[in-house]
Order: C-alpha cells, then sequence, then structure tokens
C-alpha cells in the first residue's frame, strides 16, 4: 500500500475566515474516500490545495511521484462542435477503438459518438467527461459532484462503475446513496476541521453521533462539577476561616473548566425549514383521464388513468428525456394538454417550483422585499426572516438586490417564496438543486409535515424516499403509478440496466469491425470494404439524423406556438423512424462483417 497524496498540518484562511485549521490527510491507493460538508464551508478550497491549483498558507503536501490524478472538471472541457470520438481521442490520446469501448461500457453507443457534445444532455455529457478521465488510466479518480444533472439510470452506472474500481477516489457529493454505495472511507469538513472516519458514510454518521452525545454527557457532568465548585468558591472567597479551601476548589474549577471538551456537532449550523402550515383536507385533488401531453397536438405521453389525492406526496419518476418536466408543466397549466382531461378540485391554490420560474426572477428589490410580496398575509415578519434563514438568508443577505444574487441564490429565493405563498399543492422541479445536505434534509422533514399535496421530480434518491408516499413513473410514452415504494423502483431500476461488456484495457486488440480488410481472407476483402464503407456511411447519416432531432426538440421545448410545435414534433418523429431503420440496417451489416472476419 502506497500514499498518493498526504498532506499535514494545512491552514488556510480568507478575509479572516478560516477554511483549513490544521487540517491532515493522507489517501492510500485503494482508499475510496467521501468528503462531506455544509456549502461554504471549503471543500472545494481543500480539493485545489490538494491538488496543486492553490497554495496553503502553511502545512505541507507530498505526492507520490507516481500519482496520475483523474479529475472529472465541471466545466465542459470541449466546443459544442466537437464529437464524444473526437473529444474522448484528444483529451486521453487513446485509440479510437479504445475510446469507443469504454464509451460503450457508459451506454455510449456507436452513433452517438460522433454526434457533437454540444447537442447531447447534462447526463450525456458526465459520462463522455468520466470516460475521457478514466482513458488517461489515472491511479486516483477526483470527482466534484458527479451526480448532478443525472438521472436514476445513469447514476447507478456510476455507481457499478466505481463500485469496481481498483484505484483510490475522492468524491465530493451531497448525494448519501450514491456515497455510501461508493466510497470506503468518508471525511467531513465543518469549522476548518476535518474528521475522518474508516468507514462509509452512513457508519461515519452514526460514529460522529454516538461521539457527539459521549462528549456532551461528559461536558454535561463537568459543567454541573464547575457549577458546584463556582458556587463554593463564591460562597467562600471572603471567609478568612475558609479563604485557603476556596483557592484550592478554584484552581480545581479552572482545571475542569480548561476539561470541558468542544463538540463538533454535525447539526450545529443545520438549518430547520418550516413550512406555514394550511389546512388538511381528505379526497381528490386532481384528475387525469386519457390524457395526452405534449406540444401541439402530437404527444409524447400518455396516461388512461390518474387520481391524485389531497395530501398525497407524490415523485415523478423516469429517465431523461423521458417528459416529467413536460408531465409538471401541463399539470399548472404551463403547457396546453394535448388531448383528455385534467381537472382541479375546487379550491386548488398551486405553485410551480422550476428551473424556468426562478431564471425568469425578475431583478427589482431584495430577497426580503421578494419573500414579502410572496408570502401569505397571515404570515408574520418572523416567520419570514426564519424561512430566509433556513434557506441561508440571514443577517444583512435578506437585504441583498436579487439583481446580483447568483443562479443559487436566486433558485433559494424562489423555493422559499413559493413555501411563504401556502399554496395547497406544491409542483416542484428539482427542488434540491443548489442546496447543501442539511437543507436537503430540512426542507425533507418540511415537506413530510406539509398538510396540501406535493408533486415533485427530482434525482435526489435520498430526498425521494424520505418524502414521497408514492411514484408515477413516466416510461416509453407512458405515464403511470408504480405499484410501490421508491426503493422499488430504484431496485426495479437497477435490474433492468443494461447489461454492457466491461472496458477494454488499452492493450486490447482491436474488434474484428475495427480491423483492417488485409486480417480478411482474400476472397472476402472487397465485400469486407463494402461493408466497412456501409458501415461509416450510416453512422454519418445517423449523426446527421440525431444532430438534427435534438436541435428539433430543443425548439419544442421553449415553444409556445401550438401548430409550430406540431410540425416540429411531426419532423421529430419521422427523424426518429429513419434513424432506427439506420440503426437496423447497421446492425445487419455489422453481423455481415463480423461474420466475414472469422470465416
Amino acid at each position: 500500500m502506497s500514499i498518493l497524496i498526504n498532506a499535514q498540518d494545512l491552514h488556510k484562511s480568507y478575509a479572516g475566515k478560516v477554511i483549513c485549521d490544521a487540517i491532515s490527510l493522507a489517501i492510500t491507493d485503494r482508499m475510496k474516500l467521501g468528503l462531506i460538508g455544509a456549502n461554504g464551508t471549503g471543500k472545494t478550497t481543500i480539493l485545489r490545495i490538494l491538488l496543486g491549483e492553490e497554495e496553503a498558507d502553511s502545512g505541507v503536501i507530498h505526492r507520490d511521484q507516481d500519482l496520475r490524478i483523474g479529475l472529472l472538471p465541471q466545466h465542459d472541457p470541449f466546443t459544442p462542435e466537437e464529437t464524444v470520438a473526437e473529444f474522448l481521442e484528444r483529451w486521453s490520446e487513446q485509440a479510437s477503438w479504445t475510446c469507443a469501448a469504454l464509451a460503450a461500457r457508459f451506454g455510449i453507443s456507436t452513433a452517438m459518438l460522433d454526434q457533437p457534445l454540444g447537442t447531447l444532455s447534462g447526463g450525456w455529457r458526465t459520462r463522455a467527461k468520466l470516460c475521457a478521465v478514466i482513458l488517461r488510466e489515472p491511479n486516483i479518480l477526483i470527482l466534484d459532484e458527479p451526480t448532478n444533472f443525472l438521472d436514476l439510470r445513469t447514476q447507478l452506472l456510476l455507481e457499478d462503475f466505481l463500485a469496481s474500481w481498483s484505484g483510490a477516489s475522492l468524491v465530493i457529493s451531497h448525494d448519501r446513496p450514491f456515497l455510501q454505495a461508493t466510497c470506503t472511507h468518508t471525511a467531513e469538513l465543518c469549522g476548518g476541521r476535518l474528521r475522518l472516519h474508516p468507514g462509509p458514510v452512513n457508519a461515519a454518521l452514526q460514529a460522529w453521533r454516538e461521539e457527539e452525545e459521549r462528549l456532551a454527557g461528559r461536558a454535561a457532568n463537568l459543567a454541573s462539577k464547575a457549577k458546584q465548585l463556582q458556587q463554593f468558591v463564591d460562597s467562600n472567597r471572603a471567609n478568612a476561616n475558609t479563604a485557603s479551601q476556596a483557592r484550592s476548589k478554584a484552581k480545581q474549577l479552572a482545571r475542569i473548566q480548561d476539561a470541558i471538551p468542544d463538540i463538533p456537532s454535525m447539526t450545529a449550523s443545520a438549518p430547520t425549514i418550516r413550512v406555514p402550515s394550511i389546512v388538511r383536507r381528505d379526497g381528490p385533488a386532481c384528475h387525469l383521464e386519457d390524457i395526452a401531453i405534449g406540444y401541439g397536438q402530437q404527444a409524447v405521453a400518455t396516461c388512461h388513468h390518474l387520481e391524485i389525492q389531497r395530501g398525497e406526496r407524490l415523485a415523478v419518476m423516469g429517465d431523461n428525456g423521458q417528459g416529467k418536466t413536460t408531465l409538471l408543466r401541463t399539470l399548472v397549466d404551463d403547457l396546453p394538454l394535448v388531448g383528455g382531461h385534467l381537472r382541479w378540485t375546487h379550491g386548488a391554490e398551486i405553485a410551480l417550483y422550476a428551473q424556468h420560474v426562478y431564471q425568469k426572477l425578475g431583478s427589482e428589490g431584495t430577497v426580503l422585499q421578494h419573500l414579502s410580496a410572496q408570502a401569505d398575509d397571515s404570515i408574520s415578519s418572523q416567520e419570514i426572516l426564519n424561512v430566509a434563514g433556513s434557506f441561508l438568508f440571514s443577517g444583512d443577505d435578506v437585504q441583498k438586490p436579487l439583481a446580483v444574487c447568483s443562479g443559487g441564490e436566486r433558485a433559494r429565493v424562489v423555493l422559499a417564496g413559493i413555501l411563504l405563498s401556502k399554496a395547497s399543492v406544491l409542483v416542484l422541479d428539482e427542488p434540491t438543486n443548489h442546496l447543501d445536505v442539511a437543507t436537503i434534509d430540512s426542507l425533507a422533514d418540511a415537506l413530510c409535515n406539509y398538510g396540501g399535496t406535493v408533486i415533485m421530480a427530482s434525482h435526489d434518491r435520498r430526498f425521494v424516499e424520505h418524502v414521497a408516499t408514492g411514484i408515477v413513473e413516466v416510461d416509453q410514452g407512458t405515464i403511470s403509478r408504480w405499484p410501490g415504494v421508491p426503493a422499488d423502483y430504484c431496485d426495479h431500476i437497477r435490474k433492468h440496466q443494461r447489461s454492457t461488456p466491461a472496458p477494454t484495457s488499452s492493450n486490447s486488440p482491436p474488434t474484428a469491425s475495427h480491423q483492417s480488410s488485409s486480417k480478411v481472407a482474400p476472397g472476402h476483402a472487397k465485400r469486407h470494404r463494402q461493408l466497412q464503407k456501409t458501415i461509416a456511411s450510416l453512422e454519418r447519416s445517423t449523426q446527421k439524423l440525431e444532430r438534427e432531432r435534438e436541435h428539433l426538440n430543443q425548439e419544442m421545448a421553449t415553444c409556445n406556438d401550438p401548430q409550430l410545435a406540431e410540425k416540429l414534433l411531426e419532423r421529430s418523429q419521422k427523424i426518429s423512424r429513419e434513424i432506427a431503420s439506420n440503426e437496423e440496417r447497421w446492425l445487419l451489416a455489422q453481423e455481415d462483417l463480423e461474420n466475414l472476419a472469422t470465416a
């Protein structure tokens, strides 16, 4: 076992704020370390110091001479026009077949390799970046919030890969199920101090909680003794007969006060979100009968029957691109129904939280002014301040102008305003984005105590399992209830995860389809070249069609003209049929090519 990174006694401060206070950390060549901590505690700064991108004020870092770091960047290290294959080959300097073999491990098809990265969703771009990092053959992977924007299927795929990864890894994440599945050690950064545990995150949190309870008990006992001693000293120091005894007790008191332990509480800075109470009601909240959702007159998903009960908390689940957001937008009448009937019961007051909502937040006024304007008349000024504080706007931060708020801050402002509105129905699209673990847990608790109806889409499994009482699945054009709990749905996805071949090492030979015609028997060389040309032509055609379809889908997502949306969808569906035909022909040609190689 060798130590790849060894940091000793690191100190770092910014403008008087302590980021590192005597931090020491050693990462060995087989350690899989998960780093947790609230937003703003300095996790990214620690990472930059370990990588040598930033200097500590003091301390020593030793990096092994054979250290090969694979860092998953949060930004996109490619141009939008660069194809997946071009990026992988440029970034890794590996052969094309090596890149393709590893890409297949992450579900990236041959056709997608020729697709520009700018046309792919965030989840697919993350897959491509991870492939590029691994192709460089690092001995430690460093991943900063790797599950952001990944659907459940992709999260599970990444989990399985990291669980089988033979090297070291350092994962910074707020996703506890992901950390539990991928990390064997856990570190928490809080108040400039780093504490370590030789176990996964759940065991670490339990051990730290027990240690806090033990220290709290000891502190209480010492504080009780100190109080008694203080009373004796105060009562006897002026008495000549007991003054000497009082001085002795005073020395004992000083030793006890020095011995009272500091308690590094994980919950000291945890917010408490209290959603203003509303009247709980029984009965149906919403009826959906033979509905079709989509754009214009063309459906992307249909539902025969769905009834949502008041007080129910439903999670809308499914892969990216299946129509989860389309369903939520349809429920709040932000998109018209393609067909069928959708009816909310009398008195339903609906509030929507979604990315396009907080992006359109105006720039006039301050955080407090916006929250006050959104709050129900029955909510006091102090309650508004309390909710603002629970979303990390405390003290002078509530007077921060909206015009200078970051994207994450604007998202939190809108979410806080929605909770203050006392709406009877909350429709939430990815509400946990931009929130740290403690705030997510507090929001989950608040929603569980909320008296109204919640319909949400979230990639945070732990949040869904905590909050949801039921699941609505959007899959393969169908909207239906999932007959179970979120954990059942996760198990279902894992069982049906498409099996893919293991990554091919850089020393493996090319597959038959990549071998030159000189490897084929002379009598088959001409046919071999013809098949290769056919395959290349089909891949170029499919690449072009997929780019066009992606462009059309992006237009449909922002189109408010029903007639234009219908035309766009008709063209998109036609392209999908052409792509399916190309893929079928590609498979047949590939099979013929492999048969020739073995003939």
